[in-house]
């Protein structure tokens, strides 16, 4: 919990004071139950504002106590503090991984490229026609009207 600065606690306390006071001025006028039911609120609010006050104190070191309901990190007790390298190594984690997927993504696509031209030189080169009749622009319009 960060520390407050001195004034504002000075005003935080001095509001309070206010508020107590004012309604301690009013509790006279109110109704035996009333002021009997407030009573006990009062009272119920000052124990649980104690018990937090407790749950809130710093543990002996080693204790390894835990407030009922908190959650660990570990199994141990309280979390441990990363140290600036590993909190780096980690973060370099996701680039790495970015990295590896844009080589398998180019190495898939290479692939893909390298096969496709095997086919078709495969398919040439098991062709009765000579290569250098794919090259003749009379014969690629035959091809494309009467390949239909």
């Amino acid at each position: 919990m960060p520390a407050r600065a001195p004034e504002t606690e000075a005003l935080q306390s001095r509001y309070a004071m206010r508020i107590a006071a004012r309604l301690s001025d009013q509790s006279d006028r109110l109704a035996p139950d009333i002021g009997e039911r407030l009573r006990f609120a009062r009272q119920r609010a000052i124990d649980h504002a104690r018990a937090m006050r407790t749950m809130r104190a710093p543990a002996q070191p080693g204790a390894g106590v835990v407030p009922a309901g908190a959650a660990t990190l570990a199994f141990g007790g309280e979390p441990r503090e990363s140290s600036p390298w590993r909190i780096g190594l980690l973060s370099l984690l996701p680039l790495l991984a970015l990295v590896a997927g844009l080589m398998l993504i180019h190495s898939e696509s290479t692939r893909r490229q390298v096969t496709a031209a095997f086919e078709v030189d495969t398919a040439l080169l098991l062709d009765t026609l000579p290569p250098s009749a794919y090259g003749d622009a009379g014969f690629i319009e035959f091809l494309e009207h009467h390949g239909d």
